[in-house]
């Protein structure tokens, strides 16, 4: 799987937490959850559109109802999640292979590129914990969930 893009599942939120062995890592409230995996060929320009796309995605509502306003338009927060396993491919089998997905520390470094990049575009930015065992916790905003890969 040559060119993989970074994935993103995104849900709108009321509110959002991680755990981690019982405690606390990130919480937010209203706002964007952010399920992130980076493909194995990802690079800047895959963290700059994915960044841009997220602090612009406007799934919120306007006056009207309609969805119409950024995260920044309503003051929310945005809660980046690792999650490798949206690279899981059963095509062949029932057990998923993970070989579109970057390298543990690939995967790393540009997550925390993502959340930097978030910062800069003036996103309020919370992360789970890297390569750990996460208890994620929400409760949907309509719900609305929206698939994003770079290009």
């Amino acid at each position: 799987m040559i060119g993989a893009p970074v994935r993103t599942l995104v849900q709108r939120v009321a509110r959002a937490s991680v755990t981690v062995d019982g405690k606390p890592v990130a919480a937010i409230g209203r706002g964007l959850l952010a399920l992130v995996a980076a493909g194995r060929d990802d690079g800047p320009g895959d963290v700059a559109w994915t960044s841009s796309k997220l602090a612009r995605l406007r799934i919120f509502p306007g006056a009207d109802g309609r969805m119409a306003r950024s995260i920044g338009e309503v003051a929310g927060s945005l809660l980046l999640v690792p999650q490798f396993t949206l690279y899981g491919d059963v095509s062949r089998g029932t057990r998923p292979s993970f070989d579109g997905a970057a390298d543990a520390t690939r995967g790393a470094s540009l997550l925390d590129d993502l959340a930097d990049a978030l910062e800069r575009l003036d996103v309020p930015v919370e992360r789970g914990l890297f390569g750990a065992d996460m208890q994620v916790d929400l409760r949907n905003d309509g719900p609305v969930t929206i698939w994003l890969e770079s290009p």
